[in-house]
């Protein structure tokens, strides 16, 4: 059944898949590249960590089974996406580290965590947009666009906040990038689904299976 699925995703929904990931991945590096602050989810992990002991790569992991179980009331569903979320972006983030450069001057490092924000949106928008499962944290802002009819500018942008807050209470780094990216992301996605017009781009496939079944999204 795995392989007859496969088979009957087209071409074009595997490069959006695949190119989308390289963004995440590489917007990832560009952040931390910028050395001025982590993500609210990255630094939610690390105020785990804190507490915790556990290495923070290793909460990551472990914290989107939680988040995955928030899906079952959303009606969101994993597909074949949601794995390679989870594999293909922390290795294109390892790489983009060895070989991006890293300012000292803060004007470089401006620029170089705008350009993060953006390419992430741009990659969240090509992978979500292919419609083959979306990863624990982006899933979880779907479902939450769809059940509440709000946009994705709106949803992502108070997941962020309210990710950041906890973030905060338990210890996690937060700078000047931290809430940047949690107040920019939304609006970026959001300005990359309408600039890609992705809704009107992406088509139902034959007797697809639900995980990668099409959605429309709340444009406002």
């Amino acid at each position: 059944m795995l392989t007859r699925a496969l088979t009957r995703v087209s071409l074009q929904r595997w490069i959006m898949l695949l190119a989308g990931l390289t963004c995440f991945g590489f917007g990832v590096a560009l952040m931390v590249k910028a050395g001025l602050g982590l993500s609210p989810w990255e630094s939610l992990h690390q105020g785990i960590s804190f507490h915790t002991g556990i290495p923070i790569g290793t909460v990551s992991i472990l914290l989107g089974a939680p988040i995955l179980l928030l899906w079952l009331p959303l009606g969101e569903r994993p597909g074949i996406g949601t794995v390679l979320n989870v594999v293909l972006i922390g290795l294109v983030t390892n790489v983009s580290l060895s070989m991006l450069p890293g300012f000292t001057h803060f004007v470089g490092q401006l620029v170089e965590m705008a350009l993060g924000i953006a390419v992430i949106g741009l990659g969240s928008a090509l992978y979500l947009g292919s419609r083959l499962g979306a990863g624990p944290r982006d899933g979880l802002m779907m479902g939450l666009s769809r059940k509440t009819g709000r946009s994705i500018r709106l949803t992502r942008t108070a997941i962020e906040i309210t990710v950041l807050l906890i973030a905060w209470l338990l210890g996690g780094t937060i700078g000047l990038g931290t809430l940047a990216f949690a107040l920019g992301i939304g609006p970026a996605v959001q300005l990359a689904f309408k600039l890609l017009r992705l809704d009107a781009a992406v088509r139902p496939v034959a007797r697809a299976t639900p995980a990668i079944e099409p959605a429309r999204l709340p444009a406002e």
